[in-house]
């Protein structure tokens, strides 16, 4: 039976009991070679690992402590396990930060990956270029809504330069590292394209505000059609406090519209306890949403395990 401990009003506790997402190991591929198709790895919350048919790959938000925190003893701790370290992931060609908060931007993850993939290169949204140089990143490229950026993959003599054009995105949200510096630095969304294949970052945004701000058409419009959507799903729980900056599964399924995907999955849920709805809500209730909208509940609009690869 579920249990909840009630606080003022209607505020309660996640249940994270019943039943948490299965993690499974990922199987990266070996080479850069060896896949036509879009490729992405969940890696838990809205951390993903994406495989361009180019042989480019791109690593989105990576956190892989056991908190999502300043501190290692305190905040929010993760349901489930990590699914690998990042020595495990073959090789890193782009880092790509949606915003400043702990659940998004780790400290001790980048400062893993600069060491395991010393080559990898780190798009960041304006005013973080300073925190990856005081992490010793010095050539962090930072940008703004709407900027975009070529990056080259040399290859050997023999073979053609492999190419991305990386987007950086409007969204609604906030950024904060302390209690001090809330929104010093900008927040994003993404999109990657290569080889004739593209994938958008949403990061977690109100579909409502985002109608406000006309962003979700313009960037369906301006950026899209895309073969994948990460989309977030959870931490939405108290609307009155959360529906600013935080999808709920029926916000999501319209900006997955709004943003013109072919196929999206789920992110932003079932790895740290951050807001009020049990844990396994989320995915239940983007099945109501996608109902709702007339769209099938499997096929479209999926999640997966923590360490599943699916291609598209």
């Amino acid at each position: 039976m579920i249990q909840h401990k009630f606080f003022s009003g209607d505020s309660q506790r996640p249940d994270t009991t019943s039943s948490t997402v299965p993690v499974v190991k990922p199987n990266f591929l070996p080479s850069r070679t060896g896949c036509q198709a879009l490729r992405a790895t969940w890696l838990g919350h809205a951390c993903y690992f994406v495989e361009f048919p180019t042989g480019l790959r791109f690593l989105f938000d990576p956190v892989f402590e056991d908190r999502c925190s300043p501190f290692s003893w305190i905040g929010h701790r993760r349901l489930t396990p990590k699914p690998c370290d990042i020595s495990d992931i073959p090789t890193i060609d782009c880092v790509i930060i949606s915003h400043s908060h702990y659940d998004h931007l780790s400290y001790p993850t980048i400062l893993e990956i600069k060491k395991h993939h010393p080559s990898a290169q780190f798009c960041v949204p304006k005013g973080l270029k300073k925190w990856f140089a005081d992490c010793g990143i010095k050539d962090a490229f930072e940008l703004d809504w709407w900027e975009d950026i070529d990056l080259t993959l040399v290859k050997s003599p023999n073979d053609d330069d492999v190419k991305a054009r990386i987007s950086c995105l409007p969204c609604q949200h906030t950024s904060a590292r302390t209690p001090f510096d809330k929104a010093a630095t900008l927040w994003a969304s993404w999109s990657v394209s290569s080889g004739g294949k593209s994938v958008t970052l949403a990061i977690a945004q109100s579909r409502i505000c985002l109608k406000t701000l006309m962003t979700g058409d313009q960037i369906g419009e301006l950026r899209g059609p895309f073969d994948l959507g990460l989309i977030p799903i959870g931490a939405y729980k108290p609307r009155h406090v959360l529906s600013s900056i935080h999808s709920n599964p029926y916000d999501s399924v319209e900006i997955f519209k709004d943003t013109k995907c072919k196929k999206a999955i789920g992110i932003h849920w079932g790895t740290w306890a951050a807001a009020e709805e049990d844990a396994m809500e989320p995915p239940q209730l983007l099945r109501k949403a996608l109902a709702k909208s007339g769209l099938p509940e499997t096929g479209v609009f999926d999640v997966c395990n923590i360490g599943e690869s699916r291609e598209f």
